[in-house]
């Protein structure tokens, strides 16, 4: 388990005599409970085995924060391929606006492996010149898009609709051909250009306007002049139409640039990255409505060997043009072939060693720059079906949340909100899976103050020679401020068991004697790990309609009781009224 910063000693002082206290109990109980033991010993015969009887106490430091994290901590990210499968047209879908919105505030990056393959396209709004002829209502594709965009432009605010079941037929058969080509243009490395006209940005950020997200748009970094200068041609014509239109948006430049000579044969140094960088930041003071926008970047990929020595050199040169660090990471490729490897602890913790990295680098040249994690996805090249995207998944999902926000990592946004591969938090039927589940609730409950935890009798002690991963993580935050269910003063605590057996957790200290709201989530049906569907405390989640979240609805824990954790599982737990002073400002 991470470990939390060193505690202040009275808070110290009063977690030892908590534990003192509890551990009287716990002998005194012990005592009687041994006796009546004993006594059907003749009966049973059998000695609780250590699992059994490990009781976990926890407690959290509620003095001061050891973080203060981003309000949109939580973020997603939609790769650039929709325009090229066509689900772009269908961001305006009613039902995938609600969803959206369910998990703002929050970023939304336009980005991915095809960022340095879009070219801006100004052209005019084909749909207000197609005639509605005696051809116009043909029952055909390409007609439906046509007569959905002219409906929208109609609407006044925020344009949103309801697509019929025949055109959303059309265009999952669409997408499924389509995506057998950008799958096979990802594992070959050969990309093809994507064109982005006005209407696609009009639509694009339509959606993200409506469900309250910034957007952040990436820019081409291969256009490249002759000399290997950064082409501008495109970018400025981008930046004087959003101007024209005020739409507030955020920029980066490129994607992966440590990964551009595999990719097009061409690389970029990060001596000329930073230059490009610059570049961008004199052209968006150029455009006066951008005078003031934000930049980030520059993307790195993990940081192995190549991606480490870019992102040193850039920092060098350019750390102070952007407005936070990014760089990406995934946990493992498409030779995933069962669940169980999203549970893998040693998976798990390699996150931390890439944090700690990509810290080193930026605290060297620019201490107290925020630092993002772009692009997160629990898989290489899309996830694999009936994996990444079940139960299971939740998993690495939730540590990631948890691990990020303890080393301060400002932002993490999650690849992909929809569409591209089986990553996503939306299927193509607008359904939820199991990972937006985890993250509605994680947004409905932590709030970005990141509290110290401190566990004892967690594990037994280390044989000699072996090493001893945690299977139990908890991590805590203030409660979110926007949740009105709860005063401010409470905390949330987030649980994520691995083991194969129950675990009992005991509040002490300052968390002692406090009514406990429980979130448990679990996987719904017969299919395990494997599942497509959550439950919360026994109730299946679905949307009720298409604009209607179901009720979060929490059992209530009294007082002192302890709480028992499934194997296998994920659990959110609400203190309430506890007044903590690092959750009250």
């Amino acid at each position: 388990m991470p470990k939390s910063s060193p505690c202040v000693s009275p808070w110290s002082s009063l977690w030892l005599a908590s534990l003192a206290s509890l551990v009287v109990q716990s002998v005194l109980s012990s005592s009687y409970s041994s006796s009546s033991t004993y006594q059907r010993s003749g009966t049973s015969g059998k000695r609780p085995g250590f699992m059994e009887r490990t009781l976990i106490l926890l407690d959290v430091n509620t003095r001061s924060p050891i973080r203060v994290l981003n309000d949109n901590f939580l973020s997603l990210q939609l790769d650039p391929s929709i325009i090229k499968d066509g689900w772009l047209d269908f961001l305006s879908s009613k039902r995938l606006v609600t969803l959206a919105r369910g998990l703002s505030p929050a970023f939304l990056r336009f980005g991915g492996k095809r960022t340095d393959f879009l070219q801006f396209n100004n052209q005019k709004n084909l749909a207000k010149f197609r005639g509605p002829g005696p051809d116009y209502y043909l029952k055909n594709y390409e007609d439906d898009i046509v007569r959905s965009d002219i409906a929208l432009d109609k609407q006044k605010g925020c344009k949103v609709a309801n697509h019929p079941d025949i055109m959303l037929e059309l265009q999952r058969e669409k997408a499924a051909t389509t995506q057998l080509v950008l799958l096979k243009e990802q594992l070959s490395n050969i990309y093809s250009n994507i064109t982005i006209t006005a209407r696609s940005l009009d639509k694009l950020y339509n959606f993200a306007d409506c469900a309250g997200l910034h957007l952040i748009l990436g820019l081409n970094a291969l256009h490249r002049n002759p000399d290997n200068s950064w082409n501008t041609s495109s970018t400025l014509s981008l930046l004087k139409y959003g101007a024209g239109k005020k739409y507030n948006i955020s920029w980066e430049l490129g994607n992966e640039p440590n990964a551009y000579r595999s990719m097009v044969g061409r690389a970029v140094n990060s001596t000329q990255l930073a230059q490009d960088y610059t570049k961008l930041r004199t052209l968006l003071q150029s455009v006066r409505y951008y005078h003031r926008a934000h930049l980030y970047g520059p993307n790195a990929g993990r940081p192995r060997k190549n991606a480490i020595l870019l992102l040193d050199g850039f920092m060098k040169s350019a750390g102070s043009v952007v407005d936070a660090v990014t760089w990406q990471h995934y946990f493992m490729d498409g030779r995933v072939n069962k669940v169980e490897d999203f549970l893998k602890t040693r998976l798990l913790d390699t996150l931390t060693e890439q944090i700690n990295k990509v810290n080193k680098i930026v605290n060297t040249h620019a201490p107290g720059k925020k630092v993002w994690l772009s692009g997160l996805g629990p898989a290489w090249a899309g996830g694999i079906s009936n994996l990444s995207d079940t139960y299971g998944a939740g998993f690495l999902w939730m540590n990631t949340l948890g691990m990020a926000a303890l080393q301060g990592i400002d932002v993490v946004l999650r690849h992909s909100f929809f569409d591209y591969g089986y990553t996503h938090l939306v299927d193509q039927n607008f359904n939820p899976l199991p990972d937006y589940w985890f993250s509605l609730v994680f947004k409905r409950l932590v709030g970005p103050r990141v509290l110290a935890v401190r566990v004892a009798g967690l594990q037994r002690k280390p044989q000699p020679g072996r090493v001893i991963r945690d299977k139990l993580r908890i991590y805590a935050h203030c409660t979110s401020y926007s949740n009105h269910n709860y005063v401010r003063g409470s905390i949330t605590i987030y649980i994520i068991n691995l083991h194969r057996s129950r675990k009992k957790i005991k509040l002490a200290g300052t968390l002692r004697n406090n009514t406990v709201h429980q979130y448990l989530l679990q996987p719904f049906g017969t299919d395990g790990l494997r599942a497509k569907y959550v439950q919360l405390n026994g109730e299946k989640l679905h949307m009720v309609d298409n604009e209607t979240f179901p009720e979060l609805k929490p059992k209530t824990l009294r007082a002192g009781r302890t709480i028992a954790m499934p194997p296998m599982t994920i659990g959110f737990y609400v203190v309430k009224n506890i007044n903590a002073y690092a959750c009250r400002r």
